[in-house]
């Protein structure tokens, strides 16, 4: 009777046990074949102009501020849709003996990105996953200046290239929090005039750090 009645007690406390870890191995299948995943980044990238924007705003590295959606995939893949703004108000400037001189001539200028990435997350751990990806960045560039005519002011936008690479971070069933790296490269805007022309810098892209905060599974 002792012997039934312990044989009972090691049943009734395994079967939560024999539950907690199918739960645990069950955990990849879990995951919603498609899940739609919106997002709030923020970004601070050094732009490849590096003098030109030295001498507009005092420094290269400037913040970007957005959002988007990412669709994610069971088996890994991943598609990515996102926008983001920079706006910063400085002086126009010059350039003469490789040296640059500001001209106290006040200059707002404004860089829209809008990026589509395609790539893929390695899901190797459940609370870490590293993803890889590359993509085509519309780069849109207003830049205003309160003493200039209309045809000094400038209102364009060009199509480049990126490529990202980092990690997600599980800190809840519904929320990761991302950090990567990203490259882009936009040609077509800069180096037709001014300090990027002296300068020889024709690419309004960089090297961002980015940190992104995103909601879904």
């Amino acid at each position: 009777m002792r012997l039934t009645i312990v044989i009972l007690l090691i049943c009734a406390t395994s079967l939560p046990l024999a539950a907690q870890t199918r739960r645990a191995t069950s955990n990849p299948d879990e995951v919603p074949a498609v899940s739609f995943r919106p997002f709030f980044r923020a970004t601070t990238e050094w732009l490849a102009a590096k003098q030109t924007f030295d001498a507009v705003f005092g420094q290269s590295r400037q913040p970007f501020w957005g959002g988007g959606v990412q669709v994610a995939l069971r088996r890994g893949i991943y598609f990515e849709i996102g926008a983001s703004r920079f706006k910063k108000s400085g002086q126009r400037a010059f350039v003469f003996n490789g040296q640059t001189f500001p001209v106290a001539i006040p200059l707002t200028a404004t860089i829209t990105p809008f990026e589509v990435t395609g790539g893929y997350r390695f899901r190797l751990w459940p609370m870490v996953i590293p993803y890889a990806g590359i993509g085509m960045s519309r780069y849109a560039y207003a830049e205003t200046s309160e003493f200039a005519e209309a045809a000094d002011n400038v209102n364009t936008a060009h199509v480049g290239y990126l490529v990202v690479g980092g990690a997600e971070f599980r800190v809840h069933r519904w929320v990761g929090v991302g950090v990567d790296v990203q490259y882009t490269r936009v040609t077509g805007i800069l180096g037709g005039g001014g300090i990027s022309r002296e300068s020889g810098e024709n690419n309004l892209g960089g090297t961002a750090l980015r940190l992104e905060v995103m909601v879904g599974r």
